[in-house]
């Protein structure tokens, strides 16, 4: 999910947002503020998280994107880096820098309960929530970026911002409406992984956010598919390497994945090469 967002947005305005990691950590922080301080149920918290995450996706685009559009990349790339950093600091200066442990009281009684077991593996229901929110999640972006007027016009704009405009679409707004897109799913990717494992800090976006270019360069940057794909396929080689060399080779497992791709594929699974012509004077 926090690939897709990158995917997203790169295939819109051709920017690796790599403040994206730390959108899907507030994701989390702002799960755990919902329920410890409000004391609201945990599908409401887990709703008003992805609608936070996605106020964050717009006002990241606002302030820190959309004044250097007309910018080189590098100028936009140096401030994605920037706003990562700000965001981690941002986030121990709220909430404190150590790690913190999810509210598990909060959760339904019935995730811990076993839902299927088959070959000696158990899954809990908690394990099928996760599942089933994330293909809910993918196959709703995919409706929405092929069968509505927002998704058509986020397909024109990632394919030619000037003609875009030029037919009364505004370009501003739909790369907002990327952001805001892309928020969501990395809050919703945040609040999951936290509850999962129990344990939330103000740098667990960076590596996530590291595993999710990895896949989605594996997968094709750009490609919306691709990035799911990628995600899937990144995911069970760092399950397999940890299984079989050791768990302290996982982070580095991504790493290789993105290296060797780059090197024997560099589209990508799904991705296209693009030739630039230069235009002589």
């Amino acid at each position: 999910m926090i690939a897709v967002g990158y995917t997203m947005i790169y295939g819109v305005i051709l920017l690796i947002n790599f403040a994206h990691g730390e959108v899907y950590m507030l994701g989390a922080f702002f799960a755990v503020t919902f329920i410890s301080f409000l004391h609201l149920p945990f599908y409401v918290a887990f709703l008003l998280s992805m609608a936070c995450c996605a106020i964050c996706g717009i006002l990241l685009d606002i302030f820190a994107y959309r004044p250097l559009r007309r910018s080189p990349r590098l100028a936009a790339l140096i401030t994605a880096i920037g706003m990562s950093i700000f965001l981690q600091n941002l986030a121990m200066v709220i909430w404190g820098s150590r790690p913190k442990p999810f509210p598990h009281q909060a959760l339904p009684a019935y995730f811990e309960n076993t839902a299927v077991s088959f070959g000696g593996v158990n899954l809990t229901w908690f394990h099928l929530f996760i599942f089933t929110i994330t293909i809910v999640m993918m196959i709703g972006l995919n409706l929405i970026i092929l069968k509505t007027r927002w998704g058509k016009a986020m397909r024109a704009v990632a394919q030619n911002q000037k003609m875009a405009a030029l037919v009364g679409i505004n370009v501003n707004r739909v790369i907002s409406y990327t952001f805001a897109l892309a928020g969501a799913l990395g809050g919703a990717a945040g609040i999951m992984v936290a509850a999962f494992y129990n344990s939330l800090y103000p740098t667990m976006g960076y590596v996530a956010g590291v595993k999710a270019f990895a896949a989605a360069v594996l997968g094709g940057i750009g490609s919306v598919p691709g990035a799911m794909v990628g995600g899937v396929v990144l995911g069970v080689a760092e399950a397999l390497g940890a299984g079989y060399l050791s768990s302290l080779y996982r982070d580095g497992i991504s790493y290789a994945v993105m290296i060797i791709v780059i090197i024997f594929i560099p589209a990508g699974l799904f991705g296209k090469l693009i030739k630039e012509t230069k235009k002589s004077m």
